[in-house]
């Protein structure tokens, strides 16, 4: 996994296992959307029965505070709110028969509900 950043907290920011950097490229290339300056947005938001749950988009481009790596090609885009409940997560990929999706792997969740769509830090 290479990483560049845009700011220096981004040493402990989100890192992109490599199918997942590969399944959202993809997805930005079927958008059309130029995978040299648009990424995914990776966000917490207040929600779910635990309180918090992600959220993921596609953007153009970074907000001038963002935190941005790039993880095999796959530019990542994180606001320094969200990155406070997400640093040090792995965004990772899984397919399998209750279907596929994007993942995160996140070590600063205490609990979480019984769906696994929200979570409590």
């Amino acid at each position: 996994m290479s990483s560049t950043t845009a700011n220096a907290d981004a040493d402990a920011a989100v890192e992109v296992t490599e199918e997942a950097a590969e399944q959202a490229l993809s997805l930005l290339d079927g958008e059309g959307l130029d995978t040299s300056e648009a990424g995914l947005r990776l966000f917490v938001q207040q929600g779910g029965c635990a309180g918090l749950s992600y959220g993921m988009r596609f953007d153009h481009e970074p907000e001038p505070d963002d935190t941005v790596t790039e993880h095999d090609g796959l530019r990542i885009f994180v606001d320094p709110a969200s990155m406070r409940y997400i640093e040090g997560s792995v965004l990772d990929f899984e397919g399998g028969l209750q279907g596929a999706g994007f993942h995160v792997e996140n070590p600063n969740v205490v609990s979480e509900c019984g769906c696994g769509e929200s979570f409590r830090t």
